[in-house]
Order: structure tokens, then sequence, then C-alpha cells
């Protein structure tokens, strides 16, 4: 499925599916794990290009989906994009790094150094200017109002992307723990592969994200204290998983906390057990006026999907689990 576009998205709001295929062509790059990366070159000319003009729009209040991959942030992401003042796009990492190279934990665009944590310092007045360039050209070449962009670990850079634009709001989306590290760990099987030498699968290139999360969120953490040697040997994909949901669960919880008037949590079993209610409080949060279609949309095309069940977790990281599940109200 190009761009998230199926029959119902289609004919819904048939000029939503040009702003996705405009989108996805034009300003989201193709991660290494994804074929027709030949196309990236194309895409950061057309960023060089966009950031030594003008700005053609302002950005007012965009909104960023954080949280852990594999959490539902992208289906909400489309659900969002069906709304008539919404521009949407699908993890624009490529954008981001044309706006600041060092930010790339995957390795899809580049082999050098990179940050998993970003904060206010790195966003200087080019770093600024870039992003507003970019952005703006994408709304105006969108015709949309508002900015929803949906990139889990800018959960890890939430200061760094205020710093940009002050007026950002975040939806920080959370889900049961089980379910989560299941499919990330289906995600890595189905889609892993081998380029030149290298493996690419959920933890970038040559495990290059594991061992950044690893360097920048354990190491550093008193919480990890007792485990960090554990953590740093774990091959087990399930187990990995669980290590970076709850660092992701820990790190959104704190920020929710510190920045609670422009941050909302919303649980993805909410979304869609009671699609109009929960999208309704979106709206609200957000600023985004009603929008029937927009509402009947997710109605449409949500569902609850069965529990995973319960899996083997290292004894001494259950008890980590265990704990963020509760802090989450599971």
């Amino acid at each position: 499925m190009v761009a998230q576009i199926d029959l119902k998205y289609f004919k819904t709001r048939p000029t939503k599916a040009v702003s996705r295929l405009f989108s996805y062509a034009l300003f989201e790059g193709r991660p290494v794990t994804t074929r027709g990366q030949w196309i990236n070159p194309f895409i950061f000319t057309h960023f060089a290009i966009e950031k030594k003009l003008p700005s053609l729009k302002p950005v007012k209040e965009p909104l960023f989906i954080l949280g852990t991959g594999r959490s539902g942030t992208t289906i909400l992401g489309v659900l969002l994009s069906m709304h008539r003042d919404v521009g949407f796009l699908n993890e624009p990492k490529a954008m981001w790094h044309s706006i600041y190279p060092m930010e790339d934990v995957i390795g899809s665009y580049s082999k050098g150094e990179a940050r998993y944590r970003l904060d206010s310092s790195q966003a200087d007045d080019r770093v600024k200017r870039n992003a507003h360039r970019l952005f703006g050209a994408y709304l105006r070449g969108v015709f949309s109002n508002r900015l929803v962009d949906k990139y889990p670990e800018l959960v890890f850079r939430v200061p760094f992307v205020r710093e940009i634009f002050p007026d950002a709001k975040f939806i920080f989306l959370v889900r049961n723990g089980w379910d989560t590290c299941c499919s990330i760990e289906e995600w890595s099987k189905r889609y892993v592969k081998q380029s030149n030498g290298e493996i690419h699968d959920w933890w970038g290139v040559n495990q290059r994200k594991w061992k950044l999360m690893n360097n920048e969120l354990i190491d550093p953490d008193p919480y990890f204290k007792a485990v960090k040697k554990l953590i740093s040997s774990l091959e087990k994909h399930t187990d990995m998983a669980v290590v970076e949901w709850i660092v992701t669960m820990r790190e959104g919880l704190k920020r929710v906390k510190q920045y609670n008037d422009c941050m909302c949590m919303i649980r993805y079993e909410d979304l869609v057990a009671s699609p109009r209610i929960t999208l309704s409080d979106i709206s609200k949060f957000s600023g985004l006026a009603e929008d029937e279609t927009f509402f009947k949309y997710g109605e449409m095309v949500l569902r609850k999907v069965p529990r995973q069940s319960e899996f083997e977790i290292h004894p001494d990281l259950k008890p980590l689990f265990d704990e963020t599940m509760e802090m989450l109200g599971y």
C-alpha cells in the first residue's frame, strides 16, 4: 500500500490521496529497510533548493506524534491526514536529516555521527530557518494550514522541536507493552535484509540504533544501573523491544508531566474502542476545527485488534516492564 492509501481512503476524500502521494514522493525519503532508495538523492536536492528560497508559508502550531514504533502512531497519523486542514508527513526522517544531519540514528542517510537526544542548544538559527522553510514549503505544496508529523523518536527531542516551533503540540501515543513489543519483533523479522555486508532491521544499520540507545539513553540513566550490562548483551529481539518500550514510555511520561500545556497522552486502546470521542479530544487539544468526515473515517477504519499473547521476558527485565505497565495504567 503506497503512502498508506487504500480504497476507503481514496473514496472518503480523493484530494487527500493526492496530498499523501505528494508527501511520499517529495518529502518523506526512503529508509534502508524499504525499496526505492534511488529517489533519495533527488529528494535531498529538492530540500537543498527549498532551503535557499524564502519561506513559502508560516508553520503554525505543528502537531507531532510521538511514542514507540508499532504502537499505532502510523494509523493515528493517517486518520489525522483525513482532516481537511491537515498535511501529514509519515516519518519524514530525510527532511529532518536535511535540517540537522546528526539526527539519523538508523543510518538510512548517513554513516556519520548521530545523536538520539537533541535539546534546545542544537536548534541554532540555521536549523530553525531550514526547518521553517522546508515544512513551510510542504504545507504550501499540499494546500494545508496545519502540519502533522509522525516521528516516534522525537519523544527524545521535545526541547529541540520546541526551540524550533515554540507553539508546537505533541501527542504521546501509548499502547500495551505486550502488543507493542510483539509487533516490533514481527516487523524486524519481516523487513530484515542484508545489503553490502550490512544488516538492516528495526535496530538500524548493523544495530546502530540499538548501540546509540544504549550509549545515550540506558548508560546515563540510574534507573537501569542494575541491568546495564545485561541490556548491552541482549540479542533476543523481544527483550530488546522491551527495553526500547520501557525507555520510551518513561521518557514520554516525563515529558507529559514537564510540558503538560502542549503535550497530550493518548492510549491506542481508547482510540480503537471509541474513535469519535478520542479523535474529538485530539481535535480540541490541537485546535483543529470539527470535521465530520474526519470523525466518520475514524469510525469506519478503526477496529479492535486481538491482544497478543504474553511472551517470556528476561527475568531481570520483567520488574521494569511490569512497573512501566502499571505507570501507564495497564
